[in-house]
C-alpha cells in the first residue's frame, strides 16, 4: 500500500516536472505570441507602429524586451525605451498566455512634437472613426468630450505596477522646447513616488510627487512639492504676462468623472502652499497666500462651462462658495454668484493675502461678516447687466485695534504726502495749521454743489457706494472693450487719495472699496468732515491742491468767493487736472467745447434746486484768468482777457440723474 502511494506521488511530481520543462521550452514562443498580441491590439487602435527589437525570458518568471519604440505613422518617434523588464505570472503561463505583473523601463524618452500646425500625439486623445476636427468652427468643439478622451485615455494606460528609471519627457514645437527629467518614478499597488526635474528655457524646477492612483474609478490624489528652497515656479508668466507665480506645495485630486449627454462633470479638491504671486497690475509687491483651497464640481459641454455651487472656495480662514456659468451658443452670457456664511470679522482680515492691503494688515474686529455677490449680463444686450453686491456685518461689529492705519485720522489734522508716478511731490497738513486749509463752510456753495452734482449727486444719501453708477460704468466699459469709466464715489476719490497709492492695480480697488465700507458702515467720519477734506485735497493743476489753493491759482480770489461759472470750470477739471491748459485757448478764454459741459451741470443744478432760474440764465461758459495760471495760459501778444469770447447759453432740457 505505502509503495503505491509512493508511486503515485512520484507520477504526479514526474508529471508537474515535465510540464515545467514544456512550458520552459515553449514558454518563449508563448511570449512571442502575446507581444504579437499586443502589437496587433496597439497598431489596430493607432495610427503608428509599435516595434519591439528582441524579447527574451531572463529567468523562469523574468523578461526583458529592448530595443521599443512607438511611431505614429508619417511623424516623428514619439516613445523609444532601452529595455523593459518585467515579472511574469507563473498561473498566467500555466493557463496559456502571460500577464505582466510588474514592470522596470529603464532609459525611457518620450519626446512630443508639433512643427508647422503637425504634431505626433494628438491622435492618442481623438475619438476612433471621427473626421479631423474643423478649426475654422472653434465654437462648436465639445471641450468637455476632448478632456473626457484626455483623462480616460491617460488612466487607461497606467500599469499596475512600473518602475521607471530615467524616464525623459520633452515637447519640441517651433518657438518652445519643455525637458522633463524623471530620476525615478514608481507606481505600485496605487502608490505614486517620482523625482521630477522640469526646464523651461533658463528655468528649472526640482520637485517631488506623492499621491495615490485607482485607474478603474478615474480616480487620483497626488501631491507635488518643492525638493529644493526655491519653491516651484510658473514658467512663461514672466515673459507673456510680465509677472511670476511661485508656490511650494500643490494638492490635486480628482474624486469622480461622469460624461452624459455631451457633458462632462468632474469633481475634486485642490490646495496649495505659500503661493507667490508678482505682478504690476495686482500690486506693489509680492502677494502671498499661506494656504488656499477649493473643492470644486465643474461641467463642461457644447459652448457651456459652470462651476457648481457647490464649489466652495478657501483662501486662509475665509471661505466662500462660488457658482459661475458661461454660456456661447449664439449670444455670450456670463453669470457669477458669491456667497459666505457668516465668518468673524478677524477671520476675514487674517485671510487677507499679505502685500495686498497694507492698511488693514493687523487690525482686529469683533462680530461676524456676511458677503453676497450677484452679477449677470448677456452681451448682446449689455444695458441689462445685473450687478448686486452686499457685505454685512452683525449688529455687534467693531473695529476693536486698528493695524498699521488708523482710519479715523482724518477726523484730526494729519499729514498728506502726494505721489506722483510713486514718487512723493508735496507734504503738507490737512487741517487749520496750514493756511491755504479751508472749512467747508468757507467754500462756494457753487463750488460744493457743482462737484457734487458732477462727482458724486448721492454722496449724502448713499453708504459710500453708488451701485447704478459702478453698473453703468461696467456697461460702458464692456461696450468698449477697455477701462474707460470708474464710478467712484466721493468716498472711494477721499479713500484713494488720503490712503492709497495712486498706482492702478486691482486690489488696490478691492483695498479702497473695503476702507470706504468700514467708515460709511461704521460711522468712523462724518459725511460733511469727509467732504471737507476731500475739498482740501484734490489736485486742481500743476502743485495745486485744496479749493483755496485752485482758486488763487486760477482766480487771485479765496474759495468762498467763487462764482457759478468759477465753480464749473473748477469741478470740469478734476477729471484730469494736469490737462487744464487744454481748455483754453492762447488768449486765455474757454475753448467752445467746454460750452456743452457749463450747460449740462448748470440745468442739472437748476433743476435740482441748487441755483436759481436767474442765476441758469446769466451764466456763461467763460472764466476770466487773474492768478498764477494767466502767466501759464496765456500764450498770445497783447492778449486781453477782458475781451473775452462770450458763448450764446442754449436752454436745454437735462434728465436729473
Amino acid at each position: 500500500m505505502k509503495t503505491k502511494i509512493l508511486w503515485g506521488l512520484g507520477g504526479l511530481l514526474a508529471f508537474f516536472l515535465i510540464l515545467l520543462i514544456f512550458l520552459f521550452i515553449f514558454r518563449s514562443r508563448l511570449l512571442e505570441y502575446t507581444i504579437e498580441r499586443v502589437v496587433t491590439k496597439v497598431e489596430s487602435r493607432y495610427p503608428a507602429d509599435l516595434n519591439i527589437g528582441r524579447a527574451r525570458f531572463t529567468d523562469l518568471t523574468s523578461v526583458v524586451l529592448s530595443d521599443i519604440s512607438f511611431v505614429p505613422h508619417n511623424r516623428d518617434t514619439l516613445f523609444t525605451t532601452d529595455s523593459v523588464r518585467a515579472s511574469v505570472s507563473l498561473r498566467s503561463i500555466f493557463k496559456g498566455r502571460i500577464v505582466f505583473n510588474r514592470l522596470e523601463v529603464a532609459n525611457g524618452y518620450l519626446t512630443a512634437t508639433k512643427h508647422n500646425g503637425r504634431d505626433n500625439f494628438s491622435f492618442l486623445i481623438k475619438k476612433e472613426g471621427t473626421q479631423p476636427v474643423d478649426t475654422t468652427n472653434r465654437k462648436s468643439r465639445n471641450y468637455g468630450e476632448l478632456l473626457n478622451r484626455l483623462i480616460e485615455t491617460t488612466f487607461d494606460n497606467v500599469p499596475d505596477q512600473v518602475d521607471f528609471k530615467n524616464l525623459n519627457v520633452s515637447y519640441v514645437s517651433d518657438n518652445r522646447t519643455v525637458d522633463l527629467r524623471m530620476p525615478y518614478l514608481t507606481v505600485e499597488d496605487g502608490d505614486i513616488d517620482a523625482q521630477v526635474a522640469v526646464r523651461t528655457d533658463s528655468l528649472v524646477n526640482n520637485m517631488r510627487v506623492h499621491g495615490t492612483i485607482d485607474p478603474g474609478d478615474y480616480n487620483i490624489d497626488a501631491s507635488l512639492y518643492a525638493s529644493d528652497n526655491q519653491g516651484i515656479r510658473l514658467p512663461y508668466v514672466k515673459e507673456k504676462y510680465n509677472g511670476t507665480i511661485a508656490f511650494d506645495t500643490l494638492h490635486l485630486s480628482l474624486k469622480d468623472k461622469k460624461f452624459r449627454s455631451d457633458m462632462l462633470t468632474v469633481r475634486g479638491q485642490a490646495s496649495i502652499n505659500d503661493l507667490v504671486v508678482n505682478h504690476p497690475k495686482l500690486a506693489d509687491e509680492d502677494i502671498l497666500v499661506k494656504e488656499g483651497a477649493v473643492n470644486y464640481v465643474v461641467t463642461i459641454g457644447p459652448n457651456y462651462y459652470s462651476i457648481d455651487s457647490l464649489t466652495e472656495v478657501r483662501v486662509n480662514k475665509a471661505k466662500a462658495n462660488l457658482h459661475a456659468v458661461f454660456r456661447n451658443a449664439g449670444s455670450k452670457i456670463i453669470d457669477l454668484n458669491v456667497k459666505t456664511k457668516p465668518i468673524p470679522g478677524n477671520d476675514v482680515f487674517e485671510s487677507l493675502p499679505t502685500g495686498l492691503f497694507e492698511n488693514l494688515e493687523g487690525i482686529r474686529t469683533q462680530g461676524n461678516l456676511q458677503y453676497k455677490l450677484k452679477f449677470h449680463v448677456n452681451m448682446d444686450s449689455v444695458e441689462n447687466l445685473v450687478f448686486d453686491s452686499d457685505l454685512d456685518a452683525s449688529k455687534d461689529f467693531k473695529i476693536v485695534q486698528y493695524g498699521k492705519t488708523n482710519i479715523e485720522k482724518i477726523n484730526r489734522s494729519f499729514v498728506h504726502t502726494m505721489y506722483e508716478y510713486g514718487k512723493p511731490v508735496r507734504t503738507f497738513t490737512v487741517g487749520p495749521a496750514n493756511p491755504f486749509y479751508s472749512p467747508i463752510n468757507q467754500i462756494s456753495r457753487y463750488l460744493r454743489n457743482a462737484i457734487l452734482t458732477a462727482e458724486d449727486a448721492g454722496f449724502y444719501s448713499h453708504n459710500g457706494f453708488h451701485e447704478e453708477a459702478f453698473r453703468q460704468a461696467i456697461i460702458t466699459n464692456l461696450e468698449k472693450g477697455e477701462f474707460v469709466r470708474g464710478g467712484s464715489t466721493i468716498s472711494m476719490q477721499l479713500v484713494k487719495n488720503v490712503f492709497l497709492t495712486r498706482q492702478k492695480t486691482v486690489t488696490r480697488k478691492v483695498e479702497e472699496a473695503i476702507i470706504v465700507w468700514l467708515i460709511e458702515n461704521l460711522d468712523l467720519v462724518s459725511k460733511n468732515r469727509m467732504f471737507e477734506i476731500y475739498l482740501n485735497i484734490i489736485e486742481w493743476g500743476p502743485n495745486v491742491y485744496g479749493a483755496k489753493d485752485a482758486s488763487r491759482f486760477y482766480f487771485g480770489k479765496q474759495p468762498s468767493e467763487l462764482n457759478l461759472a468759477e465753480a464749473i470750470f473748477l469741478t470740469s477739471i478734476i477729471p484730469k487736472p494736469k490737462a487744464y491748459k487744454s481748455s483754453f485757448d492762447s488768449y486765455g478764454n474757454l475753448k467752445s467745447w467746454k460750452g456743452g459741459y457749463f450747460r449740462l451741470i448748470g440745468g442739472i443744478m437748476r433743476r435740482r434746486g441748487l441755483i436759481s432760474q436767474e442765476e441758469y440764465d446769466n451764466l456763461y461758459p467763460n472764466v476770466r484768468l487773474y492768478g498764477r495760471a494767466r502767466d501759464l495760459i496765456v500764450t498770445a501778444p497783447d492778449a486781453n482777457l477782458e475781451d473775452s469770447t462770450e458763448f450764446e447759453l442754449e436752454t436745454i432740457d437735462l434728465l436729473d440723474f
